[in-house]
């Protein structure tokens, strides 16, 4: 018996995404120096003896421009994650505004205007700096290290939809700068943050791929028309 190969029409319930940006984040740099820089690194840690990060170093006969510096993603217990393949690796969640996502009114390259709303996402994770000697052992491992950001977003972003963010770029640095009587640590993290729009919907549909959308950075939050239209027709008068 043969099969039927006629084509048929179906409705499917699947989550849509109304929006789609993706942004370069610089987290602002945290610096730790004196009693700051030992409270991340806890002296029970490393018997250092009442030393200070850098004297703890000449102690152990370690040049402090031998040593290099590494920092990861961690959890708050300080174990290593993986920013791309782990989607809890940070906490990423609207911030919801007390009289809801506010409207803006924007003009589009075409020089179309339309209104999307603004979203605010907050952005909050840890990262763990650890010193290597030269050989590539771990000499000291601070505790996990809080960073935070706020996000301001212009989207397309109706009531009904909710956000859906993730990370998939993530970058941590850290420099320790070591003199006789000084010792600082400054930690910047960079990440690349996946912003969406969504909500779950009934639909028919005949689909491509797609990807995200140029960010609209500038948006027009005051209004523009100061003044009146005027009439030219009859006045100022030719």
């Amino acid at each position: 018996m043969g099969h039927s190969h006629h084509k048929e029409k179906v409705c499917i319930k699947t989550r849509k995404v109304y929006d789609w940006v993706t942004r370069q984040v610089d987290v602002p740099l945290k610096s730790f120096s004196n009693q700051d820089l030992e409270e991340i690194f806890p002296e029970h840690k490393y018997h250092r003896d009442g030393k200070n990060l850098c004297e703890f170093f000449t102690s152990h006969g370690i040049n402090p421009e031998d040593f290099t510096i590494r920092c990861f993603l961690s959890d708050e217990d300080g174990n290593r994650i993986d920013p791309v393949v782990d989607n809890d690796a940070l906490i990423c969640q609207e911030i919801i505004q007390p009289n809801g996502r506010q409207p803006v009114t924007v003009t589009l390259p075409s020089g179309e205007r339309v209104t999307l709303q603004k979203v605010k996402a907050l952005v909050k994770g840890h990262v763990v700096v650890q010193i290597l000697n030269a050989n590539g052992q771990v000499v000291c491992e601070s505790d996990p290290i809080p960073f935070a950001t706020a996000q301001t977003f212009i989207l397309c972003a109706p009531e009904g939809t909710i956000l859906d963010c993730h990370i998939s770029f993530f970058e941590c640095d850290a420099s320790l700068v070591c003199t006789h009587n000084f010792s600082q640590l400054d930690v910047s993290v960079t990440l690349c943050l996946e912003v969406q729009m969504e909500a779950d919907v009934k639909i028919e549909v005949e689909a491509r791929f797609c990807d995200p959308r140029e960010e609209i950075l500038e948006a027009t939050l005051c209004p523009t028309n100061k003044f009146p239209p005027q009439c030219p027709e009859v006045f100022p008068a030719h």
